[in-house]
């Protein structure tokens, strides 16, 4: 099979679409044949906040939402939160300005709040590196590697300290609407089907699901590949390093703690075009991304192959395909580092991703879009609910290394009274979302939209009726950290 051809080999398939209910498509072949499902009553549970998708910015939506007494519910359709920071990075990019490349500027960490308690924690059972220093790079300052599996374990403690209701392994599948408010949401679990009503409501599922199930606009740029991603076990991060400098093809390196040692490589990224001409092949064939991320000795947290897809990530029958292809890039990936990278010799597959991993599903529209001048000029507005600089684009940089604000009314879908969105589904243009979309910006908008979110619902407001003043009072409680 000629993996380059991958996306021409037969994912074509259900080109003709009808749409459903919510914008929702499918097969035209299959748009004749149905099935009437009898009407039942569902159970049903009342609460303030409901969360959608515990993911990277869902979590601490869920966490910001609950500490400001807000009943809140949390619906995630894995068994475990955190989303793309536990499968398709594992390198928190970032905490600080960037601030290297700019003498005189000073370092300044600008996400604190609920973030910086997980690092925190992490950090307390060697499930992080700790925001170790990137000496060499061209797109980030500092470097925070995390455990995956302790992530799970220290998001599942912090919301179940927090009081929020976890609703784990259940998918959302509906929205109920009045008018342009939303009056509740439909979710199916093993224990059956139920309906969550609140006043408030947040989507933070990736893929924009509830903003799509209530009507909000959206478009599906799919203009990013897809991914999949592994552990790696018995193997050194030193050997490799030494390989990638010896080629002299390192783009990338950062040291911090390791192993309860600091001091300890954590990070080394290669230019996979310096190296032997046989593997850059094969690395490009399979989609390799020559990064490799580590907190523990003799494991690498963090190895990546792409896949692009010929529709968007939304596609399941495409999608269904994409699993089994990436999953056979990540075996030639094993066997490409067994042969020549030194000290993977007897390296083994240790963990993958339970799915797929996407950078952008549905792309909401909200009632402000952040702009390319808007992050690289460090614009701020007046209703900034937190700062941010990392741009994952290395030819593009905040200026000055200072940052950017995100501005609270572009996380407000239109035409929906009671929602919120967090993560990837906003910012149209592909070169600011290279910034908006990165995991602390996420992790930082998860605090911006819980907090707001329990804010409208204990003061009956809808999001377009909160007052700034309130909002950004109760962040900088919360520790969130404001320029200026």
């Amino acid at each position: 099979m000629n993996r380059r051809q991958f996306s021409k080999s037969g994912l074509l398939l259900g080109m003709g679409v009808t749409t459903g209910p919510s914008g929702f498509a499918w097969p035209a072949d299959a748009a004749a044949d149905y099935y009437q499902e009898a009407a039942r009553k569902l159970p049903a549970r009342h609460f303030d906040v409901v969360v959608a998708g515990g993911g990277t910015a869902g979590l601490i939506a869920a966490i910001a939402a609950a500490r400001q007494g807000a009943k809140t519910v949390l619906i995630e359709i894995k068994g475990y939160p955190g989303g793309a920071a536990t499968e398709g990075g594992t390198t928190l990019h970032s905490f600080f300005n960037y601030w290297r490349p700019f003498p005189g500027v000073k370092k300044r960490q600008v996400i604190k709040g609920i973030p910086q308690e997980i690092v925190d924690r992490l950090v307390k059972i060697d499930g992080c590196t700790g925001h170790g220093e990137q000496t060499f790079g061209p797109r980030d300052s500092a470097c925070t590697v995390i455990d995956t599996e302790l992530y799970k374990l220290v998001g599942l403690q912090m919301l179940a300290e927090a009081g929020v209701y976890s609703c784990m392994n259940t998918m959302l599948v509906g929205a109920i609407k009045d008018g342009s408010r939303i009056k509740g949401v439909i979710a199916e679990s093993r224990a059956g089907r139920e309906v969550f009503y609140a006043k408030s409501f947040v989507d933070c599922t990736g893929y924009g699901d509830l903003a799509a199930y209530a009507g909000a606009q959206y478009t599906e740029p799919n203009d990013y590949a897809v991914a999949q991603a592994m552990g790696m076990g018995n193997v050194d991060v030193e050997k490799l390093n030494e390989w990638v400098r010896k080629h002299d093809a390192l783009s990338e390196y950062a040291e911090g703690r390791r192993s309860g040692q600091d001091g300890k490589i954590i990070r080394v990224h290669g230019t996979t075009g310096k190296l032997p001409p046989e593997f850059a092949k094969e690395a490009k064939e399979i989609g390799l991304m020559f990064t490799t991320t580590t907190v523990h000795d003799n494991y690498f947290m963090f190895v990546k192959v792409n896949l692009t897809l010929g529709k968007s990530p939304t596609n399941r029958d495409e999608v269904s395909k994409a699993e089994l292809e990436l999953r056979q890039r990540l075996f030639l990936c094993l066997q490409l580092y067994k042969k020549w990278v030194p000290g993977c010799e007897k390296a083994f597959m240790a963990r993958t991703s339970p799915s797929v991993t996407i950078r952008r599903g549905r792309l909401i529209a909200c009632d402000y879009d952040m702009t390319h001048e808007d992050v690289i000029e460090g614009r701020h507005f007046d209703d900034d609910v937190f700062a941010y600089s990392y741009h994952d684009m290395a030819t593009y940089r905040v200026k000055n290394g200072g940052t950017w604000g995100m501005p609270y009314k572009a996380l407000r879908p239109k035409g929906v009274e009671n929602l919120l969105v967090a993560g990837m589904l906003i910012t149209s243009d592909h070169r600011p979302h290279q910034s908006t979309r990165n995991t602390v910006s996420c992790m930082a908008q998860g605090q911006a939209v819980g907090t707001a979110a329990a804010l409208c619902a204990l003061k009956n407001k809808g999001t377009r009726e909160l007052r700034y003043s309130d909002l950004r009072e109760t962040l900088v409680k919360g520790g969130v950290y404001f320029e200026g």
